[in-house]
């Protein structure tokens, strides 16, 4: 009982943890404007299955994609066997589901040794291109200290705990050939059984090994789950609302700002009355001025840079990383969120995301042709967040780039981006 006691509190504050810094993220997303996403719900659900679930953009890299089709496999399904650990600790049980399900049973455990391995296997193999081969991909300025860090340290634990759900299999496998205790006869072990040659034989040693294996295991599974707020690999569980409301309208297809649509209906139809609204700013220059959806973009991103390696700007030179600018927003939404928790809401840092985050000369590097929303594999749209800012600097600031400002007097005295008149316009036609 006094186990059982442990491990309900354990569990209780693990899933209060989870929930209260969960919720302050869900919180931080919906500090950006309003945006509709419910429309075309068939579509939405067909693209989240194609997407998230049918992982169907990751396979441009093949060997990425098989390693971390194993990773997403084996998370899903081994978390059945997490929800048998934690009934057996809630009451005292072992191997709860082998009654009920019979052989079944051991073609699970079989299974799930079989993805237990395959997970440690490419864990292996995505820390070696990380810190061996050094993949261009995984580096960039933006690529810190506590990003690399985090990619490895979540390797690191997922090797962790499947090396501990093996050995754990591979004592209980030994102790139900001993008939020891309540170690029935249950489960089929094809990989742990290779282990268990290694195992001591002594049966009080092997209950040890099996119990502390068990608690690792299940205790790493908790600080895991609260790890991930804090992690780039919050992905595991955004993807999917992301995929749902990804945008279904022309990748790169500017939205309508309603205020400048009112004035330019008034302009042409003296009668229209538009409906009255907030006055809002034009473009985003703090990460509050974007839409929820583009900071939950920011919160799904796993930085893994495919974005910035297909981006020309980047591959030419430029300072801008697509990468970089999901990390920045996400970074400086956390922000305002934990300056709100602090000083309450009437608080300002002075700190804006343009300028203090994100520079003009980033913004401007940009050449839109939408490169690092396609690569992304879980329809991230960094490009919706530069053009709004962009916007903030040419309709509010007025500070737009000299080659830019030509064009717009161009469009607006010659009704095209050229400095030649209409009158002129098919000079270039005429014989000599």
């Amino acid at each position: 009982m006094i186990a059982q006691l442990v491990f309900l509190i354990i569990l209780a504050a693990a899933v209060f943890l989870f929930s209260k810094n969960t919720g302050k993220i869900r919180r931080n997303i919906l500090l950006g404007k309003d945006a509709d996403r419910s429309d075309q719900p068939a579509l939405r659900w067909k693209t989240m299955a194609k997407v998230a679930l049918g992982q169907s953009k990751m396979g441009k890299r093949p060997v990425a994609a098989i390693m971390h089709l194993f990773i997403y496999v084996g998370f899903v399904i081994i978390n059945i066997e997490v929800l048998e650990i934690t009934i057996d600790g809630l009451f005292g049980s072992h191997r709860v589901f082998s009654r009920p399900l019979g052989s079944l049973y051991g073609l699970l455990i079989g299974g799930f040794e079989i993805l237990a391995l395959l997970v440690l296997v490419s864990c292996v193999v995505f820390l070696s291109r990380r810190n061996l081969l050094k993949l261009k991909r995984f580096q960039g300025p933006e690529m810190k200290e506590w990003p690399r860090s985090d990619a490895n340290y979540i390797l690191f634990i997922e090797i962790l705990l499947m090396t501990a759900f093996l050995t754990m299999n591979a004592a209980d496998y030994k102790l139900q050939a001993l008939h020891f205790g309540h170690y029935i006869k249950a489960g089929s072990f094809p990989v742990s059984a290779l282990i268990a040659p290694l195992l001591p034989s002594n049966a009080s040693s092997l209950v040890m090994i099996e119990r502390g294996c068990w608690w690792f295991h299940i205790i790493g599974i908790l600080a895991f789950l609260n790890y991930l707020p804090y992690s780039k690999h919050f992905h595991i569980l955004l993807a999917f609302p992301n995929t749902y409301y990804s945008k279904l309208s022309p990748k790169g297809q500017f939205s309508n700002m309603a205020s400048v649509t009112n004035e330019v209906k008034a302009m042409v139809d003296p009668s229209f009355v538009p409906a009255a609204t907030e006055p809002g700013r034009f473009g985003a220059k703090d990460a509050t001025d974007l839409t929820w959806k583009n900071l939950m973009d920011a919160y799904t991103c796993t930085e893994c840079g495919r974005c910035t390696s297909v981006c020309p700007a980047n591959n030419t030179g430029k300072l801008l990383s697509p990468r970089k600018i999901m990390m920045d927003t996400r970074d400086r939404i956390t922000e305002i969120g934990n300056n709100l928790d602090k000083q309450g809401k009437d608080f300002q840092d002075n700190k804006t995301l343009l300028d203090d985050y994100i520079s003009r000369e980033e913004l401007w590097a940009c050449t839109t042709c939408n490169a690092c929303t396609e690569a992304c594999p879980v329809n991230i749209d960094p490009l919706n967040i530069i053009t709004e800012m962009r916007r903030f600097i040419v309709m509010e600031e007025s500070q737009a780039p000299p080659s830019l400002n030509n064009m717009f007097s161009n469009v607006e005295n010659n009704g095209a981006p050229w400095k030649y008149s209409n009158a002129d316009r098919m000079n270039w036609a005429e014989s000599d």
